[in-house]
């Protein structure tokens, strides 16, 4: 076949060239070795990367708190745009991420989006009981793929950045902090991309290296078991890149853990830079309840206020309030209805087993007030929203059980009243430190316990006396009997 001759036939050349040159730069890329099925799409859109150096953190699906996580990872990337990191912000997600979420990151937070298959987890069963939350970690080892990098940090979504971190790029091949005297946390770590790097990763699954966790810390931890040896990373003056391994200050992975001891931060190793949270999983930041038992919660909170808002969680807490009040209004009319029919006279008492499921029933529902509220607020409220909806849907329940079971209110609401003083209690910012602060929460609640006792005394006392008074219920197909008038009207 000879080369054309004509000028018409090489523009036809050219335009078959542009259009296959377009039509790669909107392809999908493939990573990884294909050989292996590690198959990953970095996405954006053009224009990518817009920076040397990005900040990467991951997001999988398949665990009881995937939007929990999917809201921290929109408010840390936020934050990091806020303090001003002059990286790109990437996020490796895999293949099933909802798609109005990729785009939300994508379009609303600018993220990098790359989309990837699941690594298959060869030590799942090492996890035990924890598999559903961490048996998808390993895809951590993605990061390696992003090779239009110098430097990638990556990091967990349960970080608080109190300061900007770019110095972080300038580290070795491999750093990461110890905040563990043995092993190095992989809540946050700065890497040179690979591909050989990851592929000898993939081929260390494949033939089951050691990992002491079976998650990503403990195969990060057999890659490199002599970090703990190497020297601490000290940022060149000169802007320099170091190579090597080197081990991180603490400061850049302050474990919240250390806050409350002092309830304020002073980490002379390193500049106070980053917090983490790698404590009790029902503890994370985000959640409402987290504060003010943990006081770093709010710090968490004011980021997502400042830089997400809580719109999503709004017309949830609406219907609540509305259900409440409708609750309290429906109650309070229909008491005196029930005090009526509950105490008209009648000869017959009602026996032992009947009284002892009263009781019961009484107790459960007091019980139920005091969950059902917390369960049913959703998760990532501000605490202070959270808070005000738990102790509303508290009352209103509260007296719906004391009419209901003709209960005095001030003794079913006695732990209501108990927990507002414990708010208080937990949320006084002006301790000396965190062991004050603990014996300030044991001398409330030992101060407590006698009021809380007493009113179990009194709702039991009062169950008591109306069931030997009169009986509660009347007998199935029996019609209530009418009188003149009732013990209380």
């Amino acid at each position: 076949m000879g080369w054309p001759s004509s000028l018409a036939a090489w523009r036809w050349v050219i335009v078959v060239v542009a259009l296959a040159l377009a039509a790669a730069a909107g392809a999908e890329e493939t990573v990884g070795g294909g050989e292996r099925g590690a198959v990953a799409a970095q996405q954006g859109g053009p224009g990518w990367p817009r920076h040397r150096h990005a900040y990467a953190a991951m997001m999988y699906m398949g665990t009881p708190r995937d939007y929990e996580f999917y809201v921290a990872v929109r408010v840390m990337m936020r934050s990091l745009a806020r303090i001003g990191a002059d990286a790109d912000r990437v996020l490796i997600a895999s293949a099933d991420v909802p798609a109005d979420w990729v785009r939300a990151m994508r379009e609303e937070d600018g993220m990098r989006v790359v989309t990837v298959k699941n690594l298959k987890n060869p030590y799942e069963s090492n996890l035990g009981g924890i598999s559903r939350r961490f048996k998808l970690t390993l895809n951590k080892l993605y990061a390696w793929t992003l090779v239009d990098y110098e430097r990638v940090v990556m990091i967990d979504s349960d970080n608080i950045f109190l300061q900007k971190t770019d110095e972080l790029f300038q580290c070795g091949q491999f750093c990461a902090v110890f905040i563990n005297p043995c092993y190095f946390h992989t809540g946050l770590f700065v890497l040179q991309p690979s591909m050989d790097v990851f592929n000898g990763m993939l081929h260390d699954l494949e033939i089951g290296r050691d990992n002491s966790d079976g998650a990503d810390q403990g195969f990060l931890v057999g890659c490199y078991p002599d970090l703990l040896d190497k020297p601490m990373f000290h940022p060149p003056e000169n802007g320099s890149k170091l190579n090597g391994t080197y081990r991180l200050p603490l400061g850049y992975q302050m474990d919240a853990s250390y806050y409350y001891l002092k309830l304020h931060w002073h980490v002379p190793c390193g500049p106070n830079s980053v917090i983490t949270f790698p404590s009790a999983p029902w503890f994370k930041p985000w959640y409402w309840w987290s504060w003010p038992i943990l006081p770093l919660g709010l710090s968490w909170h004011k980021q997502r206020w400042d830089d997400l808002g809580y719109s999503a969680e709004m017309p949830v807490i609406l219907m609540e309030i509305l259900m409440y009040a409708i609750i309290i209004t429906i109650t309070r009319l229909a008491k005196p209805g029930i005090t009526k029919q509950c105490y008209n006279r009648r000869p017959e008492k009602q026996n032992a087993m009947v009284q002892g499921l009263i009781k019961m029933s009484a107790i459960m529902a007091m019980l139920i007030a005091y969950t059902i509220p917390f369960f049913i607020i959703p998760r990532t409220v501000h605490p202070f929203m959270g808070w005000s909806m738990y102790l509303f849907g508290v009352f209103a329940l509260g007296v719906l059980v004391s009419n209901a079971f003709l209960l005095p209110l001030i003794a079913v609401l006695t732990t209501w009243i108990a927990i507002i003083g414990m708010f208080f209690v937990m949320a006084f910012p002006w301790y000396h430190g965190g062991i004050v602060r603990v014996l300030a929460i044991f001398g409330y609640a030992f101060f407590c316990s006698p009021f809380l006792w007493a009113s179990v005394v009194k709702v039991m006392d009062s169950l008591q006396n109306m069931l030997e008074r009169e009986p509660f219920f009347t007998r199935l197909g029996e019609p209530v009997q009418e009188t003149e008038f009732s013990k209380l009207f």
